[in-house]
């Protein structure tokens, strides 16, 4: 049996952007509350019953929650420009190797119903 695990979290964060459509607002210091969602596919094992225990991720999501939380996102090393794509990736980087079975990230802000999910193997 395969199962799909998914824990959520929030940070909030301001940033600059640089764009064509809406370019001022953009390029004005600015933030949001973003939400993020971490996805996990695999077998349970079979001691634990567990695919991987839940405080370990939260452990681990409380590390990036630490860096991304009340900064400016443009000053982050490996971030690049502060996208949802990029913050997906900058997420995947984060937890691939502690989290080996992570298959989706996705990022997303409530208020101007952006989300952007990026899907791996």
């Amino acid at each position: 049996m395969n199962y799909e695990l998914s824990q959520k979290f929030y940070f909030e964060a301001a940033h600059t952007l640089q764009r064509e459509i809406d370019g001022i607002g953009s390029k004005r210091v600015h933030g949001h509350t973003y939400y993020a969602e971490i996805f996990m596919h695999g077998t349970p094992d079979s001691n634990s019953g567990m695919l991987i225990d839940l405080g370990f991720v939260r452990k681990e999501l409380e590390g990036i929650r630490e860096i991304l939380d009340h900064n400016f996102l443009d000053d982050i090393p490996e971030l690049g420009p502060p996208t949802l794509e990029n913050l997906c990736v900058y997420i995947y980087k984060k937890l691939k190797k502690s989290i080996p079975m992570l298959t989706k990230v996705s990022v997303w802000r409530e208020a101007s119903g952006d989300k952007c999910t990026l899907f791996f193997d």
